[in-house]
């Protein structure tokens, strides 16, 4: 029996087995058969056969994992080999007190440092600078200068531990001033290993913590790839983050989308400005959201990488097989964690954590119970780490690579998702590429669409979230919530004031023009820069510099 009998007989024999389907009642979760779907609209059978599949070519879509197109995972053994990279994103309050928790995590088991900075910090700004009042070490630690840096990593082995900053329009700085640390303790930038996010686009359309306009912004980000394709050659100089944009109201779809074709705008901006595409490639990386739909989420990053490498090999011509992978961190949904019965966001992270292991994720942060509150207590940490831990060691979710590949409804679901993100693409390609598509604010409005229709399925009930719009429960406030001390600004102060009485002025005001010719110019900014702060001259004062040459970005006011 050829294929097509064989579909054949399958459909046939499906067009009886429905007759009979039809005539059982409908469940709970679902009004009717058509009326189930993924958070991105796709419609979800009640059954699926090898019909939906389609015409399925193993080695062509699917492969072997560490082979193209990497849709079964980007190295051959994948968790047999080593287990994803455990990070928990921290940072608070002061550089004594992220220091503390760093040491914590690290004794806990977690296997690499993911750092969250405070809002001034994010935008550029010192501690001292009037618009930080009242945000200093709220969201994240409060780092103006290398001296910061240097409490931040105290006793920290830089060259044994690899390290993620959450840093985009400044992340130029941040680098530099980790490059500076290490090398005061004998560290080569050769052997750092780690992530700056560095992902201005995804910015502008969904999180807000630009500085400078786009076309800078690029430069910088082109001047990072460059330097570090040759000093700092184990660093990852780009985060590009579909995160952020799943956090703000996106789909499945829309997320491997808009974060692929940002991925191809800053692939493009790079070869233009002279670099080899595969001298840099190798080095880019993605950070994806995991979010509540299972399969979904396992689907999508199956179908993202597989696109990926599509992207790389026939759009761009990239030759190092590297330079094809899709290597990806991922955390859990902070959107879907509910202040309502805390404890059900254990159960919501331990699936998405699920889902981002069983797509294959190098790197893995998973939310805390209580972050929908606050900050996490050190005890919320250690749940949400334990929760990564059981599922690597006694789960069994990590013995074989790729476990759901295969299965009908998982292959016809990934197939879905890159044919619709691919019309993104497109359409994204059309409008001039994804620097246009945000200036003239379409990825905005498509995130503002699906993030209404999404809240209005939650506030009229069609979408259930539990003990939020159903199976509520009057509860006692949860009572231990971490609080930041709100004389943490006058400190900070104090101690920049403190800085810039003893360091050689002079010195930082010679720094500072550096920095200023080669915004102005054309050579690379970063030896302009890791100059500036190993004089410690300040982020603020850094970032004013480039501001007085490339200006501030203002969106459109409709957006």
């Amino acid at each position: 029996m050829d294929e097509k009998e064989r579909l054949a007989q399958i459909r046939s024999a499906g067009a009886a087995w429905q007759e009979k389907a039809d005539k059982v009642s409908v469940g709970k979760t679902c009004k009717a058969y058509a009326d189930c779907a993924t958070v991105s609209g796709i419609d979800v059978k009640l059954l699926y056969t090898p019909e939906d599949v389609g015409e399925m070519d193993y080695m062509r879509d699917l492969g072997f994992p560490g082979e193209y197109p990497f849709t079964r995972g980007y190295q051959p053994t994948m968790y047999r080999g080593r287990l994803w990279t455990m990070r928990q994103y921290a940072g608070f309050a002061t550089v004594e007190e992220s220091n503390r928790r760093y040491k914590y995590l690290l004794g806990q088991g977690q296997t690499g440092l993911s750092i969250a900075f405070d809002l001034p910090t994010q935008l550029g700004l010192d501690a001292d600078h009037p618009l930080a009042d009242g945000e200093v070490g709220k969201v994240g630690v409060s780092v103006s200068s290398l001296a910061d840096m240097e409490v931040l990593f105290d006793g920290i082995p830089l060259d044994q531990v690899s390290t993620s900053m959450t840093i985009n329009a400044p992340a130029a700085v941040l680098l530099a001033m980790y490059i500076a640390v290490a090398r005061r303790n004998g560290i080569g930038a050769d052997k750092l290993n780690g992530t700056i996010q560095n992902d201005i686009l995804k910015e502008y359309s969904a999180r807000g913590t630009y500085i400078f306009p786009p076309t800078p912004s690029m430069r910088i980000i082109n001047d990072i790839f460059a330097y570090c394709s040759k000093e700092v050659p184990n660093w990852n100089t780009i985060s590009i983050s579909g995160y952020h944009m799943r956090e703000a109201g996106c789909t499945a779809v829309q997320e491997v989308a808009f974060t692929l074709a940002d991925g191809i705008a800053y692939v493009d901006a790079a070869i233009k400005a002279g670099l080899n595409v595969d001298d840099f490639a190798q080095r880019l990386s993605f950070f994806f959201n995991a979010h509540n739909n299972l399969l979904e989420e396992v689907a999508k990053f199956r179908a993202a990488r597989r696109m990926w490498a599509r992207i790389m090999k026939e759009r761009f011509q990239a030759q190092n097989p590297k330079s094809l992978m899709l290597r990806f961190h991922t955390q859990t949904a902070g959107s879907t964690l509910t202040s309502q019965q805390v404890d059900n966001n254990v159960v919501r992270v331990t699936l998405q954590a699920l889902a981002a292991v069983l797509g294959g994720t190098q790197s893995l942060h998973t939310n805390s119970r209580d972050e929908a509150l606050s900050l996490p207590t050190e005890e919320s940490v250690r749940i949400a780490l334990r929760t990564q831990q059981i599922l690597g060691y006694e789960s069994g979710v990590a013995d074989t690579v790729d476990p759901l590949a295969g299965s009908y409804y998982v292959e016809s679901l990934t197939n879905r998702i890159e044919k619709e993100a691919w019309k993104y693409i497109q359409k994204i390609d059309d409008l001039g590429g994804a620097v246009k598509a945000v200036e003239n604010g379409y990825v905005q409005r498509e995130i503002q669409n699906s993030a209404y229709a999404y809240q209005m399925s939650v506030e009229s009930g069609e979408r259930v979230v539990v003990g939020a719009n159903k199976f509520q429960l009057l509860g006692k406030p949860l009572k231990n919530v971490t609080r930041i001390d709100s004389s943490l600004s006058s400190q900070r102060r104090a101690e920049l004031e403190a800085l810039k009485a003893r360091r050689d002025n002079a010195r930082v005001e010679h720094v500072l023009a550096g920095v200023k010719a080669a915004a102005g110019g054309t050579e690379n900014l970063m030896p302009a820069i890791i100059g500036a702060v190993d004089a410690y001259a300040t982020l603020g004062e850094i970032c004013g510099v480039l501001r007085s040459v490339y200006g501030e970005y203002r969106p459109d006011a409709s957006f």
